[in-house]
């Protein structure tokens, strides 16, 4: 059986991307795709919905999508842990499944997991991302969701050491870790994660040289996950065994059911 796909962002650069592994994937079809303009109840048509918009308009598709029943991928950037967590009791009453990837890159991924895994040895880390000068947001989805992970890897060591975080040029706190964000002509996409100690120093650098070949094999596998799951999802590292173990961040506190549409709006707009 096909899965219909409607593809939300689907002319910009990761949508144009998603387009061209749904097209050249066996059992997926896209049968929208939807620009900036478009009318959100062109995704009717659809088995499941792919994000691939702008953080101010994720929002509006992942709830679109939810209160129509319909599975959904989000592959835009800037949903962390926070915001996704108020979504999660929207997609439970619905009892239908919502998939966030903030990097479809393996190496993203696995770049990710070893900067958890060494997270607890080292009392000062920091997080240097690059990316082309069209990204529009910052912090990277990426970079968010690194040093969430490394607070949850942290949670007996405690909080990173980040002296003088008062000060802007500190760059800004993301789960008490640093992050630095670039935007520079010449650059695809680069994170830089740099852990310090006593004499020592540990970096891990992920760069993501040619996006196409980069984000394929794990937008394949996000595609199929999305189709089948059922409740939030996080991570491509949730599908796919890297061989390093992944620490989780702690869930929000649920939301009244009342309040969580509104409050998922507000959280998108920080």
């Amino acid at each position: 059986m096909t899965t219909r796909v409607a593809l939300v962002g689907g002319t910009g650069k990761l949508g144009s991307i998603i387009a061209e592994v749904i097209a050249a994937t066996d059992g997926f079809e896209t049968v929208a795709v939807l620009g900036s303009s478009s009318d959100l109840a062109e995704i009717d048509a659809a088995d499941l919905v792919v994000d691939a918009s702008t953080p101010a308009v994720s929002i509006d598709v992942v709830r679109a999508a939810i209160e129509r029943g319909k599975n959904i991928l989000v592959g835009t950037s800037g949903w962390s842990a926070e915001r996704i967590a108020l979504v999660r009791p929207l997609v439970d009453a619905a009892g239908t499944g919502a998939v966030f990837i903030p990097n479809f890159s393996l190496g993203s991924v696995i770049g990710s997991a070893l900067a958890a895994a060494s997270a607890p040895f080292f009392p000062s880390i920091e997080i240097v991302e690059t990316h082309r000068e069209t990204k529009v947001d910052s912090p990277s989805g990426t970079a968010v969701r690194t040093a969430e992970l490394i607070a949850a890897a942290r949670s007996e060591a405690g909080p990173v050491e980040a002296p003088h975080v008062d000060q802007r040029a500190r760059g800004q706190q993301i789960a008490s870790v640093p992050v630095h964000s670039l935007r520079r002509p010449g650059v695809v996409a680069r994170q830089e994660t740099i852990l310090s100690g006593p004499g020592e120093s540990l970096t891990i650098v992920h760069d993501t040289i040619d996006p196409a070949a980069a984000y394929a094999p794990g937008i394949r596998v996000a595609l199929a996950a999305a189709r089948d799951a059922s409740g939030l999802v996080l991570g491509l590292d949730s599908m796919i065994d890297i061989g390093i173990r992944m620490p989780q961040p702690a869930r929000t506190a649920p939301v009244a059911d009342g309040d969580a549409s509104d409050q998922a709006a507000a959280a998108t707009t920080r």
